[in-house]
């Protein structure tokens, strides 16, 4: 979009969310025009994918805790996302 902006690829998930927030508060602005609009739409729409897909990414790496007969924790698992646990 602009010069010196990273691509999104290249983003952490903090910087992209804070990318988005800042689009979105220039979008709410009503000041900037429809041209823009549509290009900074475009980018926070691509902005809001990397986003989640970091955030799948994150909830895939995420250990279950396994717990014995009495509650207590006894051992973890990884995260499955096919079953959801």
């Amino acid at each position: 979009m602009t010069e010196g902006s990273p691509e999104i690829a290249a983003m952490s998930f903090e910087d992209a969310l804070r990318a988005l927030e800042e689009i979105v508060r220039k979008l709410e602005s009503g000041e900037v025009p429809l041209d823009m609009s549509i290009t900074l739409y475009e980018r926070g729409e691509a902005l809001r994918k990397h986003c989640q897909t970091r955030l799948d990414a994150a909830q895939a790496r995420i250990e279950r805790i396994v717990a014995g007969p009495s509650g207590e924790a006894i051992a973890t698992q990884p995260f499955d996302p096919d079953t959801g646990r």
